[in-house]
Formats: C-alpha cells, sequence, structure tokens
C-alpha cells in the first residue's frame, strides 16, 4: 500500500480529553507503530481526515515520523470547506496546527457543510485515493467510525483494498507492550 486512509475513532468515544491521559500515551504508541509497520512495508502517503482523535493523532504521529522516514509524506483532507470552524477555540487552533504542518490539505467539497452528500463524498475520494486503510475501529463498540468501517467493508467486494483493522483488544496489547517497554526503561516515543 502507497497510499494509506487512516481513520477512527474521535476522541470523546475514547474518552481521551487531554494529552495527558494515559490512554492518549498508549494511542500515540500504538499510531507509532502502525504507520511505521506501513511505510517500512512500502507506504509513502498517509492520508487522514481532520477529525479530533485517531486522525488528528495519526497526522501527528506520521509527521514526527518524517525525520526518521525523510520520503513519507502526510496529507489531511476535509470534507467540506471550514471544516471545524464551530469548534472550541483550542480544538480550532490544535487543528490548525497540524493542518501547517501536513505536506498536503485540501477539502474534497468547495463549499462549507451543506448535506450529508458531502461526508458521502468524502468516503468515496478517500477509498479512491488509498490503496488500503488501517481503522482504529471495534464493531462491540460503535461510535461514528461505524459508516467509514461499513463503507470501507463495502468497497472490499469490488475492489482488492487491505484494511487493518484495530479492535480494543490489540489496543489492550499494545498498552501491555508499551508498559513493558517502559518498563524496561525503553523510551517508547
Amino acid at each position: 500500500m502507497q497510499r494509506v486512509w487512516i481513520t477512527g475513532y474521535r476522541a470523546y468515544e475514547l474518552g481521551v480529553f487531554s494529552e495527558k491521559d494515559p490512554k492518549y500515551t498508549v494511542l500515540q504508541y500504538a499510531l507509532k507503530k502502525l504507520i511505521t509497520q506501513a511505510v517500512e512495508d512500502g507506504t509513502t502517503w498517509v492520508i487522514t481526515g481532520p477529525q479530533m482523535g485517531i486522525e488528528q493523532w495519526a497526522a501527528q504521529v506520521a509527521v514526527s515520523l518524517k525525520a526518521d522516514y525523510p520520503e513519507l509524506q502526510v496529507a489531511m483532507m476535509t470534507p467540506f470547506t471550514h471544516f471545524g470552524s464551530r469548534w472550541k477555540p483550542d480544538n480550532q487552533a490544535k487543528l490548525a496546527t497540524i493542518t501547517s504542518l501536513v505536506d498536503f490539505h485540501a477539502s474534497v467539497s468547495d463549499h462549507d457543510y451543506s448535506s450529508p452528500q458531502q461526508l458521502r463524498n468524502y468516503q468515496e475520494f478517500m477509498l479512491t485515493h488509498t490503496d488500503g486503510a488501517i481503522l482504529v475501529y471495534d464493531v462491540d463498540n460503535e461510535g461514528k467510525s461505524r459508516y467509514d468501517y461499513d463503507v470501507i467493508m463495502k468497497w472490499q467486494e469490488q475492489h482488492d483494498y487491505p484494511v487493518q483493522v484495530i479492535d480494543f483488544d490489540q489496543l489492550q496489547e499494545f498498552s501491555y507492550e508499551f508498559e513493558e517497554n517502559s518498563n524496561k526503561g525503553f523510551n517508547s516515543n
């Protein structure tokens, strides 16, 4: 997969409201491992969305990995213009910072939000402009990512589109691995 779409839960769905939350640290560790493996397997573009949670965190991690993998490019696509304009100012600032760090950013629709069709168009764009996906989602714990999961599964019926679904059991394994490495004095960041 040269171009991978990374998406998943929103921060509030995971109960992560601060970068000081231990879950945030484990998720950063997991995303670093997943993205590093993808790059070592040939990924040259990480393409994600702007949602607070897995998408923004994936963009942050991918940007940080560019020091070790200068060939890695990071793109953030929004479904429509002025995405996040109704968010609290600090969340808008975080989005603006991440957007300024990625190699490419654009909106799929050149209009403000007007209908759910823009979100469907966004999903179609992501599917047709990537070679596979990493989805942090557990089918037993629904969230907004269910829409992405469903569209990816349907897309797979007609296309060769590998997807790596990271569920809560796998996140727990990352947590154990992170803790084990931390106890050994291993710097996981």
